[in-house]
């Protein structure tokens, strides 16, 4: 089939790789002319682990190519999919659907013959319907059907995800939408993928609730690990627990500091607000919110308090800045808060990360940034580990101790993300802190270890 994605962002460019690695014909369009200037060129302008050689590959076969005008590439095309940006709006928290808009009136100038317009952005219940209008509108001799089919990415495992995923919702209102749509997963029939077809109105709300769902599965693990850390319980232990019950199930069950990224924090956003105006309130949805933002500044205070209450003109290193591992992605990432809640305390903060680095300059420049995490560490009074990378979870423990300040007071190690366990922490002489975990001074010594890792 003859695809056109329109979007070379995270979504489009992913999408659209994948699909020309089935055997589709694809062009991604971007209205950037230096970022389809350096896809031509081989450069990615998104970290994906495997993109880069599953990009190459493709356009080296002629099956992938990238435009930065799409007249076309779309009337050419069996399928259209709209993968542009849906951010937050300002000022009201609702999606902006302006790029959505503006590619469906552009996309409606150049349609020819019967084509299917798909939106692969994460959009509000009621987007097709205006997308339908707006090329209807534009293009009344069009022929065409719109379908929606969201997308169930992680970034950092976005190619497997894609070639392997869990379901496939398509949500059309005409059989010809239907069958185009099957005929564009026709390849994934060997894995089995289920296609769940539904009404477009449907799709749309699937892609939210997903979201909203996981977002309130880590929020509230987040808060239990609260609970533990007062009453002297292991979250790790509660959440293997809970997570062995077949209903709840283990993932997204570990405690941090908050979720973030391009996804949980707008679509929950927009997913209260749709409700709010329905008249039907997500108060579950609107606690999740609100419990995360404050989350993330809270993490600030953890510190200062390992830190025996001030950080005032002490360094303090962090270890990972993106959301999460495996991307550079550092939108809404609990980095940006416990850098800002460090900093006005007074704190030294100097930061390193595998990949986010470049975008993380960018929103923080009075961070000192270093060239690994020893460096990173090279004295400092305290280490955070934020980010879960792989780099990070098997340090050297006694380069990093001899690496941070030689003061009177054991060093301090930070682990939001729980890697450690902490009598070894303690072994190699730090005073550690993780989320959700008993004190060390409350584990009974006669207990195996492994108990706490």
């Amino acid at each position: 089939m003859k695809i056109a994605m329109i979007g070379a962002g995270y979504v489009g460019l992913v999408s659209g790789a994948c699909l020309a690695d089935f055997g589709h014909t694809v062009v991604c369009i971007d209205r950037d002319p230096d970022k389809i200037a350096s896809l031509n060129a081989g450069r990615m302008p998104i970290y994906e682990p495997g993109l880069d050689v599953l990009v190459a590959e493709n356009v080296r076969q002629g099956r992938l190519a990238f435009r930065a005008t799409m007249r076309e590439a779309v009337a050419e095309a069996d399928a259209v999919f709209i993968a542009v940006g849906t951010p937050s709006r300002r000022g009201d928290g609702f999606a902006d659907l302006s790029f959505v808009f503006d590619a469906a009136r552009e996309i409606a100038g150049a349609l020819s013959g019967f084509t299917v317009v798909v939106t692969k952005s994460t959009v509000p219940v009621g987007t097709g319907d205006e997308v339908e209008r707006i090329i209807r509108e534009t293009n009344p001799g069009a022929q065409f059907a719109v379908a929606s089919n969201p997308e169930f990415l992680r970034e950092g495992a976005a190619i497997a995800d894609f070639k392997r995923p869990d379901r496939i919702v398509v949500g059309a209102e005409e059989a010809s939408a239907e069958a185009v749509m099957r005929e564009v997963y026709r390849p994934l029939y060997l894995n089995q993928a289920p296609i769940m077809v539904t009404s477009r109105r449907t799709a749309e709300l699937t892609k939210y609730a997903a979201n909203a769902f996981l977002a309130a599965k880590i929020t509230f693990i987040n808060e239990v690990a609260d609970l533990c850390e007062a009453v002297g319980a292991d979250v790790q232990a509660v959440a293997r627990g809970i997570g062995l019950d077949n209903r709840i199930g283990s993932k997204f069950l570990h405690a941090g500091p908050g979720y973030g990224g391009s996804c949980f924090p707008k679509d929950t956003l927009a997913l209260v607000k749709t409700a709010q105006d329905a008249g039907t309130p997500l108060r579950l949805v609107e606690t999740v919110v609100a419990v995360n933002d404050q989350r993330k500044r809270a993490m600030a205070r953890k510190v200062i308090k390992a830190c025996g209450g001030s950080v005032r003109g002490r360094t303090v290193a962090l270890l990972g800045l993106t959301f999460k591992p495996n991307t550079d992605d550092m939108r809404d990432a609990p980095s940006l808060a416990i850098v800002a809640g460090l900093q006005d305390a007074g704190a030294v903060v100097r930061a390193y990360d595998p990949e986010g680095m470049e975008q993380a300059r960018a929103l923080m420049p009075a961070v000192d940034y270093a060239e690994n995490a020893y460096a990173c560490a090279e004295g400092a009074d305290a280490v955070v580990i934020v980010t879960e990378w792989n780099a990070f979870r098997a340090l050297d423990l006694d380069r990093l101790r001899q690496a941070m300040s030689s003061g009177e007071a054991a060093p301090v190690l930070i682990d939001l993300r729980n890697i450690y366990d902490p009598v070894s922490a303690a072994r190699h002489g730090f005073n550690y802190c993780g989320v959700g975990r008993r004190k060390l001074n409350s584990i009974p010594v006669n207990l195996p270890r492994e108990r706490y890792k």
